[in-house]
């Protein structure tokens, strides 16, 4: 795991030398659910800002230069969902790509490609309440001294199967990261989270949503991919593989 995350890591930090200082460098990290494209997010971002706080130690601490954004806020509220066509069918399917607000993230994405310069302010991206189960607007803060965004979702490199503001936004990256994972694996991984986190009551349950409505967005997000930079296999053992593939080719389609 460590060889590989050092790797990603170098690889960021010596594209940020090279971005221009009006710039932000922008990273695009998804996969299936349950391929632990989260951890690998936050650790990126995490391991940019220990980098950069080693190297200014006289400057007066600051939010950090890098910024770990899930988009698990632009999923549609409760409400939205029980205002769609088929209200039923959207809850049962939360986290499926209609479920979420791409023209919004789009937004976003679009808001922090624009120019930094003197006047340039802290842009505020949504969080997700998971105990009241809907975003919070304007939670998480992107500061103008945010040079490294590192975003991760599940659609983030969505060409097809889904609205045509995931591809969009998939363009305004300067890097697309696809962490790859067997079924199984992200099965299992699944059932324990939802049973940990309470959405399941059982095992049971928690397979069933797995099979129902996880893996088959795993399925949308595995057919319609784009062409990615960086494919990141993802263990058994929870363990990233000990290399990454580069791949400047379109990514082939995966097994799941």
């Amino acid at each position: 795991m460590e060889e590989q995350v050092d790797r990603l890591v170098e690889k960021t930090w010596k594209k940020l030398q090279a971005t221009p200082s009006s710039e932000r460098l922008m990273i695009a990290v998804s996969g299936i659910p349950g391929s632990g494209k989260t951890t690998l997010a936050a650790i990126v971002a995490q391991r940019i800002n220990d980098r950069w706080h080693a190297e200014h130690k006289g400057t007066p601490t600051k939010p950090g230069i890098a910024t770990f954004l899930p988009m698990d806020g632009y999923h549609l509220t409760r409400a939205q969902l029980s205002a769609l066509p088929d209200p039923h069918t959207a809850h049962a399917r939360r986290g499926a790509a209609f479920t979420f607000d791409a023209p919004a993230f789009l937004t976003l994405v679009k808001s922090l490609r624009e120019p930094l310069c003197a006047e340039t302010g802290t842009i505020y991206a949504p969080s997700f309440d998971h105990a009241v189960k809907d975003p919070v607007a304007d939670d998480i803060p992107i500061a103008a001294s945010s040079r490294v965004v590192v975003f991760e979702g599940n659609y983030l490199s969505l060409g097809s199967g889904g609205a045509p503001e995931w591809a969009e936004a998939a363009g305004l990256m300067d890097e697309l990261w696809f962490v790859e994972v067997e079924r199984q694996v992200a099965r299992r991984r699944l059932i324990e989270r939802h049973v940990r986190s309470g959405i399941a009551a059982n095992a049971e349950e928690a397979a069933r949503r797995a099979d129902e409505n996880d893996l088959l967005n795993g399925d949308v997000i595995v057919t319609g991919g784009l062409p990615v930079h960086e494919v990141v296999y993802s263990k058994d053992d929870g363990q990233w593989a000990p290399t990454t593939q580069n791949v400047d080719k379109e990514r082939d389609a995966y097994s799941g």
